[in-house]
């Protein structure tokens, strides 16, 4: 099982790309379901929020969390388990690759393009936008 599997079946998800290539952990960064995100805001946030207030909002980063939480407790090693993700404010590029008309990903060219935002997702001190793994007791 890749350590994305059980995650991108989460509704709020619309897609992921994995990350963690020469790093001690996985991580993740997600682009939202953004119609699903607008449900779980619900009444309290304007239907034209921007991207990043809609993110920001505690029900959606709460189903992220609780998501990513679930993943974690069910993982069996430091392989599959997604030990941080981060919430992509921006929908992937055509005009730079990151999304084909067809609507699949190339992860190598999401990954040259937002290497800052992974730089920022593996920091040690994690940045507001980073979500971090809780294993459950």
């Amino acid at each position: 099982m890749s350590a994305g599997a059980d995650f991108r079946n989460a509704p709020h998800l619309q897609d992921v790309v994995i990350t963690g290539h020469d790093r001690d952990d996985v991580g993740a960064l997600i682009f939202p379901a953004l119609d699903v995100c607008r449900r779980l805001a619900g009444a309290g946030l304007p239907a034209d929020a921007p991207m990043e207030a809609l993110l920001a909002h505690p029900a959606v980063r709460g189903a992220f969390q609780s998501t990513l939480d679930q993943l974690a407790a069910t993982s069996t090693g430091s392989a599959n388990r997604i030990a941080r993700a981060m919430l992509m404010e921006q929908l992937p590029s055509l005009d730079i690759g990151e999304a084909t008309d067809k609507g699949s990903l190339s992860q190598r060219m999401v990954l040259k393009h937002r290497a800052a935002l992974v730089e920022e997702m593996y920091r040690d001190e994690p940045t507001a936008r980073t979500l971090i793994a809780r294993r459950q007791k």
